[in-house]
């Protein structure tokens, strides 16, 4: 039998009793004062009729009561105590492309939100001015070239006539000298050519590796200066959780993977971590330490995302109560306690931080051995229907 049909069944035996006294009530109201008094015919059938109405409605009683409201025990138990850290989703790997040569941007191949690949041209600068001196810089190269080449004859035909001595070792050190000269600038202007080179492949703005285009910082038009912000990616599959704690909490903590929950509140998750890692360093200000938290690939979250850290600071004895059997309505946050007659009455409790196992502590409100309905909504239904008369 499936959980469905039950609590159909149930809730259908509790309607019943319900429109069973309703009747019983309704027919004793009709009842003459003077058909009460009188003895008679009438007054055996008007006692008959209520007899069989009152036994209708007992037989309704009896069925709702064989389904039972399902009920738990407040009770003590070892729980373990919690630091909730705030904490943001960040990227693992999250870059901001800049624009490392000045001109005008002509293209802008990408929007956020698109997926790139490694090596994927995002934006391109006008090249021209780029190139330009790129070939001045070769035309310097041919140049330094050429004058090296005319410095090496000289040099040697110095050495030839110094050998001969038709010329002074003065002579023959000048042209070394030459030489010498000319041969570094002739590596300076080589050097300079693959600057310009490097400089012009600026212009050109590619992916770093495959990820999310998370936001695009110029149009088509604007000019790139140096250093300006151009495009930023990030890799969706390595991301974490960065946690602030106190170096207080921090130094009570259980740092393991699985003694730590991350809590998604905007999505009503929660997460595991794979690794944890703890950065050496407090802040002066705040005297508080970051703890990053690695994500498994497959979280599905995105960076700037707000999230919770709960990390485990102890072990203590509290009273717990089913989350199944909390109320929550606006600012009110109450359960329905079954009395010894089996009638629940409303009250309200101020709770604790979650348990775990689906649990949570009671601050106030309840005492130990008191039971509680896990079904406040249909405990509320039956709190409010009209009782039948003893």
């Amino acid at each position: 039998m499936s959980a469905t049909g039950d609590s159909t069944r149930v809730r259908i035996a509790a309607a019943l009793a319900a429109v069973a006294v309703a009747v019983t009530a309704v027919a004793l109201a009709a009842l003459p004062a003077a058909g009460q008094r009188s003895a008679g015919p009438s007054a055996q059938r008007g006692s008959e009729a209520q007899r069989g109405s009152e036994a209708h409605a007992a037989e309704f009683a009896a069925a709702a009561s064989e389904a039972a409201v399902p009920t738990a025990t407040v009770a003590y138990r070892e729980v373990e105590r919690r630091a909730i850290a705030e904490a943001v989703v960040e990227a693992v790997r999250s870059s901001t492309l800049g624009a490392q040569v000045a001109g005008r941007v002509v293209a802008l191949d990408v929007m956020a939100g698109d997926h790139v690949k490694a090596g994927e041209v995002l934006v391109r600068i006008d090249p021209r001015s780029a190139s330009q001196a790129e070939a001045a810089s070769r035309s310097q190269v041919r140049e330094a070239q050429a004058n090296l080449a005319n410095a090496r004859a000289a040099f040697e035909r110095s050495q030839k006539l110094a050998a001969e001595k038709f010329i002074s070792q003065a002579a023959l050190d000048q042209a070394r000298a030459q030489y010498l000269a000319t041969e570094a600038q002739t590596a300076a202007a080589v050097a300079n050519a693959q600057v310009s080179a490097t400089s012009a492949s600026y212009t050109t703005i590619v992916a770093p590796y495959e990820g999310i285009v998370a936001s695009t910082d110029v149009q088509v038009g604007d000019m790139a200066t140096p250093g300006r912000p151009l495009v930023a990616v990030f890799d969706p599959k390595a991301l974490r959780v960065t946690a602030t704690l106190a170096q207080a909490v921090l130094a009570r903590a259980d740092l393991s993977a699985q003694a730590i929950s991350i809590e998604i509140p905007s999505l009503a998750r929660s997460l595991a971590p794979r690794a944890v890692t703890v950065i050496p360093v407090a802040d002066v200000n705040t005297h508080t330490s970051q703890v990053r938290l690695d994500l498994p690939p497959d979280a599905g979250l995105m960076p700037g995302q707000y999230a919770r850290a709960a990390f485990v600071t102890g072990r203590a004895r509290a009273l717990v109560v089913p989350e199944a059997a909390v109320l929550r309505r606006g600012e009110v946050t109450a359960v329905y306690v079954i009395g010894t007659d089996d009638r629940a009455l409303l009250r309200q409790v101020r709770l604790g931080e979650p348990a775990g196992e689906g649990m949570v502590e009671v601050a106030a409100g309840l005492v130990a051995g008191e039971r509680v309905s896990l079904d406040p909504v249909r405990s509320g239904i039956e709190a409010s229907a009209p009782r039948a008369r003893s």
